[in-house]
């Protein structure tokens, strides 16, 4: 078996669910400890770090003979939950792929860094260094990422998230915000003393649908696309026969590159103050909660040419941008030029997740040619 194969499929069989998204869950920290001793074996000197309390980093450096330009391959460790999953921490071979938990976003990514390095080390690295990071909690926060800028710099960064072997040099940002609509309990067969926030929240969401149709309509970001929103989580009222007095709704905001974070609070604090106009009864209210800034590096920036010259012929295709978020925007943001090239393969999120296995491979093969070149 290749041995960038053996890694992936070692790295799968490690419940490394994020617990910020499933409390309990298992975490990085034994994922980490089996890519530490790997990097030791294959020859990189390896800091290992917390990013948060038992959350670790894990950073493998490989020194060239001389002195030259330093290149980063970041990826993170943790995934999504499991729930409705048959096995996921079994990974399965069929049809050239491999199926589990994690095994695109993105163990394979990660394993063909870190067997690209391995190719370096064993062949020698002429001069620069290779630094090889594996991040905690990309997943909810970022939290490793922040934490491995704090200590670490490089002249540039591919980030190994699943682009289907394109060269994807910008991505998507989000914001997510909480909305309360307030109402008045009172049993429920007195209705005019109570007031319904559930029903009330039904005309947030009708105009947060027209909101979103009216974002999707714009022109696209030649590279990302158009913006979006979504409700993600609903929760409110106490009990069947009582008015509910109150009603809160999640929800996510994706951006493309330009819209900050007062441009997409202004958006829905107008949306809100347009209903309260409308009703001066209604009792609403938003808070933005967390965001992430949309990402590109220039297309003429040496990056990702030095990419697409490290790719076989048949791999070379006009640069992409990707829907998802990555880490990417926060190594751009600390100063480290990124890119992003990875694996492909299906299932994001979702209950049946696989690599492509030979995708894996030339994506290993392609980050070790860069890394010589660089």
């Amino acid at each position: 078996m290749d041995s960038a194969i053996a890694l992936l499929r070692d790295l799968v069989a490690i419940d490394s669910v994020n617990p910020s998204l499933v409390p309990g869950a298992a975490g990085e920290a034994a994922i980490a400890g089996a890519i530490a001793a790997h990097l030791r074996k294959i020859g990189l000197d390896v800091e290992v770090h917390d990013a948060a309390p038992g959350r670790p980093n894990v950073v493998g450096v490989l020194e060239g003979r001389a002195k030259g330009r330093s290149l980063m391959f970041c990826g993170h460790l943790d995934t999504v939950g499991v729930d409705g999953m048959t096995a996921p921490f079994d990974p399965v071979e069929r049809d050239g792929r491999l199926y589990g938990r994690g095994a695109q976003d993105m163990k394979g990514g990660v394993a063909a860094m870190i067997d690209a390095a391995r190719v370096v080390a064993r062949d020698g690295l002429d001069a620069g260094r290779l630094i090889i990071a594996a991040v905690a909690d990309e997943e909810y926060a970022s939290a490793g990422a922040d934490a491995l800028v704090a200590r670490w710099r490089a002249d540039a960064a591919v980030v190994t998230e699943p682009t289907d072997l394109r060269i994807a040099i910008g991505h998507k940002g989000f914001a997510w915000f909480e909305v309360n609509t307030r109402g008045r309990a009172a049993h429920g067969s007195r209705p005019r003393e109570g007031r319904d926030a559930i029903l009330r929240m039904g005309r947030v969401l009708h105009r947060l649908e027209e909101l979103d149709r009216a974002l999707q309509a714009n022109p696209p970001h030649p590279l990302l696309g158009t913006a979006s929103l979504h409700a993600s989580i609903i929760e409110g009222g106490r009990e069947l026969s009582t008015y509910p007095d109150r009603c809160t709704l999640k929800l996510e905001r994706r951006t493309v590159t330009g819209e900050t974070d007062e441009i997409v609070t202004r958006e829905i604090d107008a949306l809100l103050e347009g209903l309260r106009a409308a009703d001066s009864e209604l009792e609403a209210s938003s808070a933005l909660l967390f965001s992430r800034s949309a990402y590109e590096i220039p297309a003429e920036h040496e990056l990702p040419g030095a990419l697409a010259a490290a790719l076989p012929e048949d791999l070379r295709q006009p640069f992409v941008g990707m829907s998802f978020w990555t880490d990417a925007a926060v190594l751009g943001t600390a100063g480290i030029p990124t890119a992003l090239f990875g694996p492909g393969g299906a299932g994001l999120h979702s209950t049946v997740e696989y690599v492509e296995i030979e995708h894996v491979l030339r994506c290993r093969d392609a980050l070790a040619a860069l890394a010589r070149a660089w």
